[in-house]
């Protein structure tokens, strides 16, 4: 009886099998179908690479490549751009002109300051890098919640001269404060915003994480330009009050062996110009 009933078991268990297999196939189906473009690049990559073209021996694809190029391929008609700071090292400017040879970069944020008193050790050469090779550029300050807040205002503006054509600074906020409330912090940001549309003549633009803007700052900066970092494999899709879109920090970009963070602004070329000074 034993043998019997292990035999039926068995016989049932096969269907289940089946099953189990073809749910299987269907995920890694529609898994190749969805992420088909960047497959197909990740691909490409690997036969130049095996035939001992050099250009491309120095990029290491990983799954995040794959998940960026659908992203883009999505947003298309877009603008994209990419953010750097002293990290990336020495920038070659003249090589940094394509996003994994596809698309044109339009735009670059570069790190100016940092709090009260810090500055980012390569805004200067960064700076006139980006204008050299016609980006438009813009630049951007990290806020220490802790810091005053004129006193980082004043930073940022002994730091960065814009000039007509430039984008608008960006107030890059992204910790929590330790030794005040979030509403005293809310306080400082909308001071260092009017300390810099003073100077400047024009609203910076508010950078921050979607649970950050969400939770803390999206009731405080209604009419605000606002850009998002959002880095979830997952998400591929902006949200409408998204105006600028910091989708990956791992992009990777001739010009610079580091990774780099690349974004997508939500219109054209010609409706980031009208953003600028």
């Amino acid at each position: 009886m034993a043998k019997k009933s292990t035999k039926k078991k068995q016989e049932k268990s096969i269907p289940y099998k089946l099953i189990i297999f073809g749910i299987i196939t269907i995920v890694l189906l529609a898994f190749t179908f969805h992420y088909r473009h960047g497959i197909n690049y990740w691909w490409k990559v690997a036969e130049r690479k095996l035939k001992g073209e050099n250009e491309d021996n120095k990029i290491n694809l990983v799954k995040y490549d794959i998940r960026n190029i659908e992203v883009m391929d999505r947003y298309y008609l877009n603008t994209f751009g990419l953010d750097v700071s002293q990290y990336q090292g020495e920038i070659e400017w003249s090589e940094m002109k394509m996003i994994y040879d596809i698309y044109p970069i339009s735009f670059v944020y570069i790190r100016s300051t940092m709090g009260a008193i810090n500055s980012d050790k390569r805004f200067d050469e960064n700076w006139e890098g980006a204008k050299q090779h016609d980006f438009i550029r813009g630049a951007y300050h990290f806020y220490r919640p802790d810091e005053n807040s004129t006193a980082q205002a004043q930073n940022f503006i002994q730091n960065v001269k814009l000039e007509s054509g430039d984008l608008p600074p960006v107030l890059d906020i992204e910790t929590m404060p330790r030794t005040q409330s979030m509403e005293r912090l809310v306080e400082g940001l909308k001071n260092w915003c009017t300390i810099i549309e003073d100077h400047y003549g024009i609203q910076p633009i508010i950078y921050t994480s979607d649970k950050y803007y969400e939770d803390f700052l999206r009731a405080h900066f209604e009419g605000y330009t606002i850009w998002i970092a959002n880095y979830n494999f997952f998400v591929e899709d902006m949200k409408p009050h998204w105006n600028f879109w910091q989708f990956t920090e791992k992009g990777q970009i001739k010009g610079t062996n580091e990774k780099v963070d690349v974004n997508i602004y939500n219109g054209t070329v010609d409706s980031l110009k009208n953003l600028t000074l």
